[in-house]
């Protein structure tokens, strides 16, 4: 990586605060919302999430509830895509179809509108962070289970000692602007 791309993701890293025993004891958060109150700090951000897909068809970005939401778009505008929101159960308001899986600290289920991917599309699914890769797991089935083509992962954040790396291991490439160890 340049020195320049290098000193950029340490800044962001720097942006970025660490709240403890967030959610539960023992979870070392990473809170984005001191990245967000910083203007430079998300047009970075955006910019350097969508650098792998200029020049590549993406018809969709799929983020992931909540915080997915907050870049995905970015990248779907961006990209010229359409943004798709994955969400947990009641929030979406019409058909839709779920997945359930386990988390570093319990486990959830996603939902995903039946009529939000077609066949064919291609898809990159965005998270802020990835962490056991469940989430991000989960997403990959609901877009496949619909005829979708998931091109890529995106994260800002991965915490590479949870593997969650490992769970996405089907080919797919995966980018992370943050890898901490």
């Amino acid at each position: 990586m340049e020195k320049i791309e290098q000193a950029v993701i340490e800044y962001l890293n720097d942006t970025i605060r660490t709240v403890s025993d967030f959610p539960i004891p023992g979870i070392q958060f990473k809170d984005i919302t001191t990245l967000l109150n910083n203007p430079d700090a998300m047009k970075l951000t955006t910019d350097f999430l969508v650098r792998p897909y200029i020049g590549v068809s993406v018809d969709k970005v799929v983020g992931l509830e909540s915080r997915g939401f907050l870049f995905g778009t970015n990248m779907a505008i961006a990209l010229n895509a359409g943004f798709v929101p994955v969400r947990k159960p009641g929030k979406l308001p019409s058909k839709t179809i779920e997945v359930s899986y386990d988390l570093e600290y319990g486990s959830s289920t996603l939902q995903i509108h039946t009529d939000s991917i077609h066949p064919g599309d291609r898809v990159v699914i965005h998270d802020d962070l990835i962490a056991t890769g469940g989430s991000a797991n989960a997403a990959r089935m609901l877009v496949e289970n619909l005829g979708g083509i998931v091109i890529a992962y995106s994260f800002i954040i991965e915490l590479a000692f949870l593997k969650g790396r490992d769970k996405l291991s089907d080919g797919i490439p995966i980018h992370s602007l943050i890898t901490l160890e």
